[in-house]
């Protein structure tokens, strides 16, 4: 018989890292019922239990999707355990949602991980007395180090043993007796074990829970217009108050403190890296050295031997099939479509590889979130959250989780609006691309890399002014609150592990939808069509040509009017990387046969910037509710990426000194004259707003 445990506790308090170390390589991901949030489950090792990795949260009081995710399975579903991890570097903060599990009346046992930082700082927690003060089991460890875990595993299998449930811990008397009057006005309509839980929160005002007991609104109002006279409050902070007394006793009873006067290192670095002046000036100088040393040097080292091995591969099969006598069409396609078209795009594995890696350690030391802080400040100033950044720096690895993290914000404006600008970052299946426009055209220099990561921030940002124009995304942003943990060692296992799933992530699809469209591309470039095989590598008269001569003159004002990079274009909408690939049957000689610097330049920012491939379009689709709101903001993306790519490709072409077209300066000098105006415009619903604040 297998049993389900919740682990359940508050973003940053390593949950993630506790989960991997337990359950190992036995790890599955799926999705929750009817919704696109990640659902991780794994079995713990040498156990029949399945510990079921919810969504981070700091309360059972939801706000975001995730939060109500995580409250719905703890109390509809009712595991039949928790661990509750909680930070012993912050226990304040972290047993605020202690107390609300410990009403839901699950067997619980409470990891208290970052033994070793609580140690280093000097302070000393006495386990024993916590243990007594919280009714349940408390286990010391250190998930980053791997200690405690067998003394966790062993004591969550005497709870489940024994099914023993924690007792709650009660808060003050007359707070107490209010909440036994309510649980009396509901007895019998909730099972007895939950019937606390939703007398506090039918206290705490939680909408979810008054839909559920409409038959005794009455009577709970009366209650708590009673409660709140008592205490010349109102009911939810009342509730909040009490709790946080009883944790202060918690924590003076269990807690010794080493008294210095000295910061701790954390705030030591805190104190250059959020600076008020040298905080931005730091990340473009971080983000400057990740992009040098992935794209220009130690990845670039990587991409050019695997582009060697790819193009040995391509000429030995070329030199065996006329050897054999093997038939054009067969030897094209292997040669041509299949190792051509996919080798193309696997060669610059290596760059993203060593990008996800130093993401993943800027990530997990830290640093990210001290940014997203950072970034409040400026966002703020174009109408977004600093929550905004979170889905941005997700967005990063892969724009659909990008796209699904938005839903942790509590605005649903800022969260519709994070959502359509998320895919403007360049994410992995872009870095191929960025990595080919800078080494084919620009000398491989690392700065084209940089340039693009900060044109997406510029691209997000420009949108926050201009789509809070729009009547149903208008509004101020949402509140910026947000834990910043210390900074710890790099949980190297964790790194890897990440980076390598999302390097598998891009191989296994270069060798499905990437593969399946390069055969699709060299099919449509091989064949006129009368359907007669003309030969690879020429494409004079093909299927691939007429569609793309049809398309390609609505490219030629922003500088690339040529059907090849406009059927690159149009495949990048499967996957960006097809992008890669489908150039490279187009012209084997590479892109700098078919472009300049400036053209090719305009051509990676629309490509950046514009509609996203069909899985990002279909998370959008979730997220912003129906497709007539998803076709508009993928129009706005198109609209924007043709604007930019048109300003990109008219200064570029004066630095360089190219010749510019009188189509393509009209064009640039429209596309900068809206976007000053959409920018500058008054906001038609600020005064509307105002009366509200």
């Amino acid at each position: 018989m297998t049993f389900t445990v919740a682990l359940a506790g508050n973003p940053n308090c390593g949950k993630t890292t506790l989960f991997n170390k337990l359950t190992g390589s036995s790890q599955r991901v799926g999705n929750w019922p009817g919704v696109t949030i990640d659902k991780k489950v794994g079995k713990i090792k040498e156990t029949n239990y399945d510990l079921v990795d919810i969504p981070g949260i700091y309360s059972l009081s939801p706000y975001s999707p995730e939060e109500v995710i995580s409250r719905d399975f703890i109390v509809e579903e009712r595991p039949d355990a928790l661990i509750n991890i909680v930070d012993a570097t912050n226990l304040e903060r972290n047993l605020f949602l202690t107390l609300q599990l410990l009403d839901c009346n699950i067997p619980t046992v409470i990891a208290l991980n970052m033994m070793d930082e609580v140690k280093k700082k000097g302070d000393s927690i006495d386990i024993e007395e916590l243990t007594k003060l919280l009714n349940c089991p408390v286990v010391p460890i250190s998930a980053l180090r791997g200690e405690g875990m067998t003394e966790l595993i062993r004591a969550l299998t005497h709870t489940m043993s024994s099914k023993k449930t924690p007792e709650p811990i009660y808060m003050d008397y007359e707070v107490e007796k209010t909440v036994s009057r309510v649980e009396k006005s509901i007895k019998g309509k909730v099972p007895d074990e939950s019937i606390r839980w939703h007398a506090i929160k039918l206290l705490e005002k939680d909408h979810i829970v008054e839909k559920d007991h409409l038959d005794a609104k009455d009577v709970v109002q009366k209650e708590i217009a009673d409660f709140e006279k008592s205490f010349d409050d109102e009911s939810d902070s009342i509730i909040a108050n009490a709790r946080y007394e009883k944790i202060e006793e918690i924590v003076e009873k269990a807690v010794k403190r080493a008294h210095t006067d000295l910061d701790s290192l954390s705030d030591r670095i805190d104190n250059i890296v959020t600076h008020k002046y040298y905080s931005l000036p730091i990340f473009l100088a971080i983000i400057a050295l990740v992009y040098f040393i992935s794209v220009s040097t130690v990845g670039a080292w990587g991409t050019e031997w695997l582009g060697g091995l790819f193009s040995e591969i391509a000429s030995n099969v070329s030199s065996w099939c006329i050897e054999h006598n093997v038939s054009p069409i067969l030897s094209g396609l292997l040669v041509d479509g299949i190792i051509g078209g996919v080798g193309a795009v696997l060669v610059f594995v290596p760059q993203m590889f060593v990008l996800f890696l130093l993401m993943c350690i800027l990530e997990d030391v830290g640093y990210m979130s001290r940014i997203a802080f950072v970034l409040d400040r400026v966002f703020r100033y174009f109408g977004l959250s600093g929550k905004s950044f979170i889905p941005i720096l997700v967005g990063t690895g892969c724009g659909v989780p990008g796209i699904m993290s938005s839903r942790t914000i509590e605005s649903e404006r800022d969260r519709k609006i994070t959502a359509m600008t998320v895919t403007f970052m360049p994410c992995g299946a872009k870095l191929p691309v960025i990595a080919l426009i800078a080494s084919a055209l620009f000398g491989g220099n690392w700065l084209i890399g940089l340039f693009c990561y900060f044109l997406g921030i510029v691209c997000v940002l420009m949108s926050g002014i201009i789509l809070k124009k729009w009547r149903s995304l208008a509004g101020d942003p949402a509140p910026f609150i947000m834990e910043l943990p210390p900074y710890h060692r790099p949980a190297w296992d964790n790194i890897f592990k990440t980076t390598f799933d999302r390097t598998w992530s891009f191989i296994k699809r270069a060798g499905t939808i990437i593969l399946l469209a390069c055969v699709l591309v060299w099919f449509l470039s091989s064949f006129n069509t009368s359907l007669v095989f003309i030969g690879s590598g020429s494409q004079e008269g093909s299927i691939l040509q007429y569609i793309g001569q049809s398309v390609c003159i609505l490219f030629a004002p922003i500088g690339w009017g040529s059907w090849e990079l406009t059927v690159a274009t149009i495949t990048g909408l499967i996957t960006k990387e097809n992008i890669i690939g489908s150039i490279e049957i187009m012209a084997p000689s590479g892109i700098e046969s078919i472009v300049g610097p400036a053209a090719g330049l305009s051509f990676l920012v629309f490509n950046l910037i514009c509609a996203p491939c069909f899985a990002a379009i279909g998370s959008m689709r979730m997220e912003l509710g129906n497709w007539r709101i998803t076709a508009l903001a993928v129009a706005y993306q198109c609209l924007l990426a043709y604007a930019v790519s048109s300003i990109a490709f008219t200064v570029c072409s004066i630095i360089t000194g190219g010749a510019m077209s009188t189509l393509t300066m009209a064009t640039c000098a429209i596309s900068v004259f809206a976007l000053l105006y959409l920018i500058i415009a008054k906001d038609p619903f600020l005064q509307k707003r105002r009366p509200e604040e």
